[in-house]
């Protein structure tokens, strides 16, 4: 499971302040500890306490760094240790200036100039202050010395102007910040993962499919990214946010999701199955609604569908196989078979039956079964937790391969 380390997040002097509450909010529930250090303009736009309550720590500022009783603990020095991770979000045109040319007037700007911590930075302002050749050589200063930069995204802006320099949405800043946070064991690694449902049209406005909504798929494709993985997903219909990062392949039937993954496969290192494909479809999909008289011949006359997953197996060569089974009994026995049938390096198997696991829910507990034999009994976590515990065995297999 991913190890929870420490966040700095320093807020600076704009109107996207009062996003970096949600990225603090969002770090903090995923289980690291975050500490916030806001500049004097800061407050202008979002106060202190806010951060205080989403994160549990008080808010260091300015005030603090020339007062003599808090400070005798030299603040910045020990907040600058503290922290795994820096994230400046918003990162004003002034606060990326002081950061490039190392001056320390302030709390903040002093803390990074003690810090040996990754940076993250993620810049709000102005389109054209954006454009403008010192913010663009300030940051190229920084990326040199090794700092991120997300964003800033195009569109309009709290002045009025439409252009590049809208802050990176907090959950982009959390996705880039956990990517610097977490191991980097797949760096050089190319995974395909499939994921979501299939549908099986008969008509224009009746399918067969599954409850699947793509969400332990597209978990595992994050957590594939944030551990330097170059990862495509082979989606079926799926309504749920998609991952920044991924090259995304949309597909509707299994003939569709078939002719993808079974394409994609040959230059990928890892292939994951979790999508739900149907195991069958309607031998006739009609351009226009079948009457309803006509529904229960139709609805007999079906046909199979190719098992990617088996024909994965048989054209493996070298790669690291992982399949997923959804069932309502005989985990084990059955997740052992399909381990052996299909040729697979790993596999998880979960029952579905569960409300608290498998589909449409956040949280999950498995099998995870290796083809030695081993057999992981994982408790009820969340589906992202639950993609790093399978990553952990995957970037096992790809160090060993890889060595």
């Amino acid at each position: 499971m991913a190890e929870k380390r420490r966040v700095l997040l320093g807020v600076s002097g704009g109107i996207a302040a009062y996003k970096a509450a949600e990225v603090a909010s969002t770090l903090t529930k995923k289980g690291h500890p975050v500490r916030v250090l806001m500049t004097k303009n800061a407050r202008q736009f979002v106060g202190p306490l806010t951060f205080a309550a989403l994160t549990g720590f008080p808010v260091s500022l300015d005030e603090a760094l020339f007062d003599p009783g808090q400070e005798s603990a030299i603040g910045h020095i020990e907040l600058a240790r503290w922290a795994d991770l820096i994230v400046l979000a918003p990162a004003t045109a002034n606060l990326i200036a002081k950061a490039a040319l190392g001056l320390a007037d302030d709390f903040l700007s002093t803390t990074l100039l003690a810090s040996d911590a990754p940076l993250l930075i993620a810049p709000a302002m102005n389109p054209h202050m954006f454009a403008h050749p010192a913010v663009g050589e300030n940051l190229a200063r920084l990326t040199a010395r090794g700092a991120s930069v997300i964003g800033p995204g195009l569109g309009p802006t709290a002045c009025g102007e439409e252009g590049r320099g809208r802050m990176a949405e907090p959950a982009q800043i959390v996705e880039a910040a956990l990517g610097l946070l977490g191991p980097r064991d797949l760096a050089g690694a190319r995974v395909l993962i499939s994921a979501g449902p299939t549908r099986e049209h008969l008509d224009p406005v009746r399918f067969l499919s599954n409850p699947s909504t793509g969400r332990m798929g597209l978990e595992v494709a994050r957590a594939a990214l944030r551990r330097g993985a170059a990862v495509t997903v082979v989606l079926g219909p799926c309504q749920l946010p998609r991952p920044d990062g991924a090259r995304i392949i949309d597909v509707v039937s299994a003939e569709q999701m078939a002719q993808a993954v079974l394409g994609e496969a040959p230059g990928h290192d890892v292939i994951i199955k979790s999508a739900a494909v149907s195991d069958y479809r309607p031998l006739e999909c009609h351009a226009h609604k079948v009457k309803k008289g006509e529904l229960p011949e139709e609805l007999c006359r079906l046909a199979g569908t190719v098992d990617i997953l088996a024909e994965l197996g048989r054209r493996k060569s070298g790669q690291i196989l992982v399949g997923f089974a959804a069932e309502t009994q005989d985990l084990l026995a059955n997740g052992r078979e399909k381990l052996r049938r299909k040729n697979l390096d790993l596999l998880l198997a979960n029952d579905v039956s569960a409300k608290d696991a498998g589909f449409a829910v956040s949280t999950n507990r498995a099998h995870l079964l290796h083809a030695d034999g081993q057999v992981e009994s994982l408790p009820l976590m969340s589906k992202e937790d639950m993609a790093h515990r399978l990553l952990d065995s995957v970037a096992d297999l790809w160090r060993r391969g890889a060595a």
